[in-house]
């Protein structure tokens, strides 16, 4: 009889004890060790997706690996496209977490049928074969190869992907699957690490691309031991507010690409529709101007938006002055304040200020700053701002607007979408290149405003 061991994991991080303590030593958690019981015995032969040639040098010279270029599988999905690095990497392992009711299997279903030309094999462990055709039919979506297992052994699961040969798997969820090697319950910490390194093996040695749905938890981070992340390729969080129709599929790492990438969509009643031109979507329309409101020029990996930002400043009923923002830092903004009661003589301190970046985005591009700054002064002094003024730059303590990267493509979006005016930096326009880029912002047909200072933007603006 196979001798089983007995260990504790820790629930939030994944480290393991032979006995059961009440501090983690790894991430400071208390009172998060389980028991779990781990079959050590050999049941039966691992599959081997890899067969060895004999004789075959193990180790080579980096010199000797033949150099190939990336090969990428493009789908008929940009926003993935984009977020991917270029389209799906044969072999990669790729981990897509978010909420409950998010969309992350409406999306993944979606995908899956758009890709006529590879045989697509989408793995449930969560919905029966009904549940999904129901689904599939409301997305109006049909395709001949597309397959669909209901299945959470991974035994079986690897002998159907041997008999079929499929060109992309997509597993939902990594919580719901089970080994036969790990004896513990499915969603426990061995059974997901033992789960998800079953399938980098394959995905590793048959070069086929695996896509992985994962939970999170009620801290919003990826359900799991944390070793889930640095095993896959690429980390995708899918994110957006259940009361708004707009979803984002963030890029949190990537090994092909860039992390700083976005995918924007709306959620249908026909499934997710892709979002060409997010600046539509974060500027609302208003029949009158308000006081308050500013355009930020901001960018998100490649692609520039200009996003809407709100401000509100009132006097403050209570003691101690509240400080309430959704999709912005609120420590930035607490220094912005700052710099402007310091630098500018605003008397802040004594008022409420309440700010919201509009369409549910989280911003963290610090050329948004000169944006709020607008908002903030605005509300202040209660007068609207116009509507086609445009703002990108950072602030600095001292009250400097400081330049952002990449200021000629913020120009362009925002001379795209009708705006007769742009603020920003004059330090973007250093004097020892000045006349090289001055040729080349002369082919705008928005006027260039340029400061220096938050006290310039005053006086420009009231």
């Amino acid at each position: 009889m196979a001798k089983i061991k007995k260990a504790f994991f820790c629930q939030n991080c994944g480290q393991e004890s032979p006995k059961w303590i009440g501090k983690c030593p790894s991430c400071g958690e208390w009172n998060t060790f389980v028991e779990e019981i781990i079959d050590k015995g050999e049941k039966s032969k691992k599959e081997n997706w890899k067969e060895q040639k004999a004789g075959q040098p193990q180790t080579l010279k980096l010199s000797e690996i033949e150099k190939k270029p990336q090969q990428y599988l493009p789908t008929d999905d940009e926003e993935l496209n984009r977020v991917l690095g270029g389209g799906i990497v044969p072999g990669s392992l790729v981990l897509v977490a978010g909420e409950p009711g998010i969309g992350k299997s409406t999306l993944f279903l979606q995908n899956g049928l758009q890709l006529q030309q590879a045989v697509v094999l989408y793995i449930s462990g969560e919905e029966s074969e009904q549940q999904i055709r129901m689904r599939s039919d409301r997305l109006n979506l049909q395709s001949e190869s597309f397959f669909l297992l209901t299945e959470t052994n991974t035994a079986s699961i690897f002998k159907e992907i041997k008999d079929l040969q499929p060109d992309i798997v997509i597993v939902d969820s990594i919580q719901t699957l089970q080994s036969p090697y790990v004896e513990s319950a499915p969603g426990s910490i061995s059974q997901i690490r033992t789960c998800t390194a079953e399938l980098q093996q394959f995905a590793k040695a048959s070069q086929t691309p695996v896509f992985i749905i994962g939970h999170i938890n009620k801290e919003g981070s990826i359900a799991g031991p944390k070793i889930l992340e640095h095993m896959v390729d690429t980390v995708l969080q899918f994110e957006g507010d259940q009361h708004y129709q707009y979803r984002i599929l963030r890029t949190l790492k990537n090994r092909f690409g860039s992390t700083s990438e976005l995918g924007i969509y709306e959620m249908t009643g026909t499934g997710l529709r892709q979002v060409s031109n997010p600046s539509e979507i974060l500027m609302s329309e208003k029949d009158e101007s308000l006081s308050g409101v500013a355009i930020g020029a901001s960018i998100e990996g490649i692609r520039p938006m200009l996003i809407e930002t709100q401000a509100l400043v009132t006097h403050s009923v209570y003691g101690v002055p509240q400080r309430t923002v959704n999709g912005f830092d609120l420590r930035r903004l607490q220094l912005l304040l700052a710099v402007l009661e310091k630098r500018g003589g605003f008397q802040f301190g004594t008022k409420d200020v309440y700010v919201n970046i509009a369409g549910g985005l989280k911003v963290s591009d610090p050329s948004i700053d000169l944006s709020i700054v607008s908002a903030l002064l605005s509300s202040y002094e209660d007068e609207p701002l116009p509507e086609q003024y445009c703002f990108a730059g950072e602030v600095g303590l001292s009250g400097e607007i400081r330049p952002v990267n990449r200021i000629e493509q913020r120009i362009s979006e925002a001379e795209k979408l009708g705006f007769e005016k742009i603020f920003i930096s004059k330090y973007n326009l250093p004097d020892k290149k000045k006349k090289a880029q001055q040729i080349d912002l002369e082919r705008y047909h928005i006027e260039i405003v340029q400061l220096s200072r938050i006290d310039e933007l005053y006086e420009r603006l009231f």
